[in-house]
């Protein structure tokens, strides 16, 4: 990872970071997440980014930028370049890198899921290309008793064992028992931690799997920053959106971290199928999930039943009339191909088939997305409509659908859609 800043990430750091350096205090005038987004709008309307903000004739720009944020507070905190360099002396120190939403190497997953609410920066250590391998998210409580430690370890090495990515939250209890048993089978992991990243990565137990790549631990949050509630609900949407399935090993009832990361993926965000422990004594907060619509594990015990447990599709919203009837007389029913490796250490396996039936109306969508994706100039539902031979309620509804699973990004003035492999990059 190049440890140099790109001019959009100093500047994106100088107006969100605290830029802790030793010390536990930090700004209190860093633009809040509803500032900074209203800002980055402001600048792609006028076709500018955050580095513009630093160039010496800036003035100008700054003084268009008081509508949202007074000058003389953007001036302050752009003025904190001296704290920048101390605190990202220190970073290298540690061998932590950082990423703003400005880089190419920022998270694919993150910018198309989450867009606007995907962290203007993110700091790490380790080998980032592991967060856009997509696998299965882990999550529980903190204080639990030793056999759902043990269970939770058994999922680890379940994933470990089938060659995909465990991500989890690194907190004690769950979260690190699914991390441990992945890494002890020589399995890959991304932590999505909620503070003291500084700490963790120098703990002399991750600094070999770090440094070999079998581990990448990232925070949307200081690396010297203590724990604070709020962080920690905040940060769990990325432990979601960095993954294809999450499993909640256990929950409390109507409250904690878990309980509302879980509720905010079945009732708002809907990024990833949410599945729920199904044997031994599962409780009150694990049965309200699955009312909520989560899905039963379905305990997969081979590396091919794991890759189809991953390969389920998000519920989709029932078909109207219109849909089914443009979906009749279509071809068989499509296949999920998953690649996969064998168990056995360095045996190299071929792509293993698993069959997923498909609804008529899911195999006509799977078609206009694998066309749609490829739309690199923006057009109107109606110029959409025309292309697909469909009616323009028909190719809205598919816009929309496709805008919610990060495939197209909508624009506004006129409003218009583009793949987000197309599109312009979202600071």
């Amino acid at each position: 990872m190049n440890n140099l800043l790109s001019p959009n990430t100093q500047a994106i750091l100088l107006l969100t970071a605290p830029l802790i350096a030793g010390r536990q205090d930090s700004s209190s005038d860093l633009l809040t997440p509803g500032e900074y987004k209203r800002l980055v709008r402001f600048l792609r309307d006028k076709q500018r980014e955050p580095a513009d903000l630093l160039v010496p004739d800036a003035g100008g720009l700054l003084g268009q930028c008081q509508q949202l944020v007074g000058s003389g507070r953007l001036k302050s905190l752009l003025a904190r370049g001296f704290l920048l360099s101390q605190a990202v002396e220190r970073w290298q120190t540690r061998a932590i890198w950082v990423l703003s939403r400005a880089d190419a190497e920022y998270p694919r997953r993150l910018k198309a899921r989450l867009k606007e609410d995907a962290p203007p920066v993110l700091y790490g250590c380790g080998n980032a290309a592991l967060l856009d391998t997509g696998g299965l998210a882990v999550v529980g409580s903190r204080n639990v008793d030793d056999s759902l430690v043990e269970y939770t370890e058994g999922i680890g090495r379940l994933v470990a064992k089938a060659r995909c990515t465990l991500i989890s939250g690194g907190a004690r209890g769950i979260d690190q028992a699914a991390m441990r048993g992945a890494l002890e089978t020589g399995g890959k992991v991304s932590g999505v931690l909620a503070d003291s990243l500084e700490r963790t990565a120098l703990n002399r137990e991750h600094r070999n799997l770090l440094m070999d790549g079998q581990l990448v631990l990232i925070s949307p949050y200081d690396p010297s920053a203590g724990f604070n509630v709020g962080n920690a609900m905040q940060r769990n949407k990325l432990i979601y959106a960095l993954a294809d399935a999450a499993l909640v090993v256990n929950s409390d009832y109507n409250k904690g971290g878990t309980w509302a990361g879980a509720v905010e993926q079945l009732e708002k965000l809907h990024l990833v199928p949410v599945y729920i422990r199904s044997d031994g004594e599962t409780g009150k907060g694990l049965e309200a999930l699955g009312r909520k619509g989560a899905l039963p594990w379905p305990n997969p015990d081979s590396a091919e039943a794991f890759a189809a447990a991953l390969a389920v599709q998000m519920p989709s919203e029932i078909p109207n009339q219109e849909q089914l009837s443009l979906a009749t007389a279509k071809e068989p029913a499509l296949e999920y191909t998953a690649r996969i490796e064998t168990p056995e250490a360095g045996a190299q396996a071929a792509p293993s088939t698993v069959s997923v039936p498909a609804a008529p109306a899911e195999e006509l969508f799977a078609k206009v997305r694998s066309l749609l994706e490829k739309m690199d100039t923006p057009k109107t539902d109606t110029e959409v409509a025309a292309e697909l031979n469909v009616s323009k309620s028909q190719a809205k509804d598919w816009l929309q659908r496709l805008v919610k699973e990060g495939v197209l990004e909508k624009v506004s003035k006129p409003v218009r859609y583009c793949s987000t492999k197309a599109s312009g990059r979202l600071f």
